[in-house]
């Protein structure tokens, strides 16, 4: 199930499906986030947060992770929607390690994630992203993502200030 891919800066990285036993060390990935690489996400990003929010319903999630020798450097995953009216239907998220931004980690995970969603039978993801990160946009628009729509004013950044939001989705079937 591993997978190794081998990244811009000559390093190999190697994407594992994320497994209850991994919390701990993507918990100490997470938490090592600079401001830079949190910036147009929701932190705090703790463990009791990770818990709560993201890993209390493995059973719903499509979740993968990185390690680059040894270490973790990227996690992501996909939630799946479980109202019969979104049947079919998951919700992507990616975090990288600050030191491993602009290698092509996040394209390598994404379309990695999008192969396990077809396989699984999910018929589209989605995703937000506040519309002043171009990077990750280029990345999603790269992998097929299309832009459905914004919605103004709905992100709340660091410098205190609103920032619009793109709407992503991916149709896989």
């Amino acid at each position: 199930m591993d997978f190794t891919i081998k990244l811009k800066n000559g390093e190999n990285a190697v994407i594992h499906k994320f497994m209850e036993q991994d919390k701990d060390q993507v918990s100490i990935m997470m938490e090592s986030l600079s401001s830079e690489a949190t910036k147009w996400g929701i932190p705090p990003y703790s463990q009791d947060r990770l818990e709560t929010n993201w890993w209390s319903n493995l059973n719903r999630l499509i979740a993968i992770y990185a390690t680059i020798s040894g270490r973790v450097a990227g996690y992501a995953h996909i939630r799946i929607q479980t109202h019969l009216r979104r049947r079919g239907i998951g919700d992507y998220l990616i975090y990288l390690h600050q030191d491993f931004h602009n290698v092509g980690l996040g394209t390598a995970m994404t379309k990695y994630i999008l192969g396990l969603a077809h396989n699984a039978g999910l018929h589209r993801v989605s995703l937000d992203v506040v519309a002043d990160n171009k990077k990750a946009i280029h990345v999603y628009k790269k992998v097929g993502f299309k832009v459905e729509g914004t919605q103004k004013d709905a992100f709340y950044g660091d410098d205190k200030k609103y920032h619009d939001e793109v709407f992503m989705g991916f149709v896989l079937q």
